[in-house]
């Protein structure tokens, strides 16, 4: 793997210790919410970054042909990890490294009835080629699930600075970008669940959602390399331009964090 990449794989590698079975269920949940289903018997479902592969599982569980790849080998392992556990020698499921920027690679694959790509392609180093190339693999009638962090103007100029700096900073170093983040982005909260008298609550439930501490997460968010981003607009403009409509769409207020959307590709 590219040494200007974070390795995103080892912390889903730490996430897939606490994942159980009432986080795999809301995972389900929220792709039949998001996609509008209740399966996807008889669809193929082509997972770009599938990161854990805790939605590549959603989706085989509900019937779907998957095919999963990323660029982080040890996502890859992650992925396999979990086919292992629950689909072993399923051939209805494969999971693979790959590029989401190469065209010879991405050329293996037909068009799919869904294409998902949850806050991945702003971090391949050419985001509107990224989203490009997922575009053309979405069958026309298809689905084409994304998420993209969204653009806050000066705010994420001060993250892309930050990011960079904690990318560029050797081992322990990298603490002093780590601590200050953490205290920004946890500080409020923390102080706030005091003051109510429940303390780290706010952490608690958090952890028991994601599966992952505040802590590895903000290590996550301020290591994640390369980084782009992006408005609703753009993005809606974007893919309008391409043959898509817009059926669903969530933004994160203007915060930090990403903005989800679900397409149907006309033609």
């Amino acid at each position: 793997m590219s040494k200007d990449r974070f390795a995103f794989g080892l912390n889903w590698k730490k996430f897939l210790q606490n994942l159980d079975d009432n986080k795999i269920d809301r995972a389900v949940k929220s792709l039949k919410e998001w996609l509008n289903v209740e399966d996807l018997e008889g669809k193929t479902f082509l997972d770009i970054g599938s990161g854990s592969g805790l939605f590549s599982l959603s989706a085989r569980r509900l019937g779907a042909v998957v095919h999963s790849f990323d660029y982080d080998n040890n996502s890859v392992a992650c992925t396999q990890t979990l086919k292992d556990r629950y689909y072993p020698n399923d051939p209805e499921w494969s999971v693979e490294w790959g590029d989401a920027l190469s065209e010879e690679y991405l050329s293996k694959y037909e068009q799919h009835d869904i294409v998902y790509s949850w806050g991945v392609l702003h971090h391949t180093g050419s985001m509107y080629d990224a989203l490009d190339k997922a575009g053309k693999l979405v069958k026309p009638g298809g689905t084409l699930f994304i998420a993209i962090y969204n653009d806050q103007g000066t705010a994420s100029k001060c993250w892309k600075a930050v990011k960079k700096t904690y990318n560029l900073l050797p081992g322990f170093l990298k603490l002093i970008v780590l601590i200050p983040c953490f205290i920004r982005l946890w500080g409020p909260t923390t102080i706030k669940d005091i003051l109510r008298l429940k303390p780290f609550k706010t952490w608690h439930t958090y952890t028991m959602e994601r599966g992952m501490s505040p802590w590895r997460d903000v290590v996550d968010w301020v290591g994640g390399w390369p980084f782009e981003v992006a408005s609703p607009e753009e993005i809606f403009d974007f893919y309008h331009k391409r043959g898509f409509t817009l059926d669903k769409m969530s933004t994160c207020a203007g915060n930090h964090g990403c903005n989800q959307f679900v397409f149907t590709k006309l033609n």
